[in-house]
């Protein structure tokens, strides 16, 4: 489908028209009409959406706004960041009682593996404290959790992280059009890249092949707090 947009719809500041207004003064004559023609910017032309995004795969434009976080999260932004925090409780838990595990058991024989535990770790739990950090009194508190052996056999330890770790890149991705503060959307930003480092290493290390990479393809997939939620209900790691 060829969309067309309206080049004052997308340059709502002028600045793109500004910026052509500049080059024209250094153009004239011929010269100028033809790079008005080649630009399409003369007379507020309309801009082939098609033409500005071709080069786009049709799965990185299909992105859309996925459904926000039940109410008792909050509203707004902070519903969102409290959604996502209660997703940083998971995995910091989990990872925590997995680091405990090793200490005591040293259930992890892979080397890899290991020192994916260690980082793994410290990053999520500074992703808890950062958000609890701005979140402050609104905050919600800490379920509570069983993990069911997970976090002391290193199978299903790798299954757990590979699982978590892209649905956090889901999770974020899913509701980055719902965020409407600027500095959330950065804080977002920041942790929903290093999520996706973190799963693409356990996926490697656990599946030993692309897909555990890339398991979307070239393009992630990103989900509605309906399917998020869905999908860590039914690990049956939380409890209340």
């Amino acid at each position: 489908m060829h969309h067309k947009l309206n080049l004052r719809d997308i340059d709502v500041d002028g600045a793109v028209r500004e910026t052509a207004s500049e080059a024209m003064e250094a153009l004239d004559g011929d010269t100028r009409s033809s790079f008005l023609r080649r630009a399409g910017l003369a007379g507020g032309a309309m801009v082939g959406g098609g033409a500005l995004l071709g080069a786009l795969a049709q799965n990185a434009l299909a992105f859309s706004t996925g459904d926000r976080p039940p109410a008792k999260f909050g509203a707004g932004d902070i519903g969102i960041l409290n959604y996502a925090l209660t997703l940083e409780y998971l995995e910091s838990s989990f990872y925590n009682e997995a680091t405990s595990n090793q200490h005591k058991y040293a259930f992890i024989k892979d080397y890899q593996t290991r020192i994916f535990l260690s980082a793994v770790t410290g990053d999520e739990n500074e992703h808890v404290k950062a958000l609890k950090k701005v979140l402050g009194s609104h905050a919600v508190q800490k379920p509570k959790f069983d993990f069911h052996g997970d976090t002391s056999n290193e199978t299903a330890f790798q299954t757990a992280a590979f699982t978590f770790e892209n649905l956090g890149v889901h999770a974020y991705s899913g509701q980055a059009f719902n965020i409407k503060n600027p500095k959330v959307l950065a804080a977002a930003l920041s942790i929903v890249t290093v999520e996706a480092r973190h799963a693409s290493v356990i996926g490697l290390i656990r599946n030993r092949s692309d897909y555990g990479i890339t398991p979307n393809g070239a393009f992630d997939k990103p989900l509605g707090a309906s399917k998020v939620l869905a999908a860590v209900n039914s690990t049956h790691y939380i409890q209340s």
